[in-house]
């Protein structure tokens, strides 16, 4: 059995334990003149989920993609763009997020000047200065984590029973606020490591 367990675990590659599911999203940058802007989404209205939100472009991943497939393909979709309007630039660092997905971020340069987002899922498009992010800090608020455990729970079986002294976690969540648009979430968590990953390199 050791050789067998030796054969098995030696070039392995390790992975996430726990099912997720697999998102990306775009940071789309776009040359403005001397500017060097974002391009946000404001989602469609008419969205089962989180409509209205603010978002960079983005998706789940479908068979057969990897990540930055399927960034490209929904920054596309989104947009309207042809493949040539994306000059891809790279990726950013990954998100293992509460909620049993992972997101992965990459940024682009746009090409195209006049974008016309899908009307089926992207209610307008608007831009922000990079120069915005770089010189103002988000205001910073905590959100708690709490398990709530199903009825069935077999708390029987474990040491403490309905006492037990579950862990607790907190997310931070980041807001920007920019003339009548309120950045958060996911895509101001997303801004923040960007643009911090920006000033630690200059």
């Amino acid at each position: 059995m050791i050789d067998k367990i030796n054969s098995i675990f030696k070039s392995r590659k390790p992975n996430i334990l726990g099912h997720y599911n697999k998102n990306s999203v775009m940071i789309p940058l776009c040359s403005r003149g001397e500017e060097l802007n974002l391009l946000f989404e404001v989602r469609s209205l008419n969205l089962k989920h989180q409509p209205g939100d603010i978002c960079f472009p983005g998706g789940k991943l479908e068979k057969g993609e990897t990540p930055k497939d399927t960034a490209i393909r929904e920054t596309m979709e989104e947009l309207n763009l042809n493949k040539e309007d994306i000059e891809f630039i790279g990726d950013m660092d990954y998100l293992v997020t509460p909620y049993n997905f992972i997101m992965y971020p990459f940024i682009c340069k746009l090409n195209k000047e006049d974008i016309t987002p899908s009307k089926e899922e992207v209610d307008h498009v608007f831009e922000v200065p990079l120069k915005f992010f770089m010189e103002k800090e988000p205001v910073l608020h905590k959100l708690k984590i709490v398990p709530h455990p199903e009825e069935d729970f077999p708390y029987n079986l474990i040491r403490g029973g309905e006492n037990y002294k579950f862990r607790r976690g907190k997310m931070p969540e980041y807001f920007y606020i920019y003339e009548d648009y309120t950045i958060w979430g996911f895509t101001a968590l997303i801004i923040k490591k960007f643009t911090d990953i920006i000033r630690n390199e200059m």
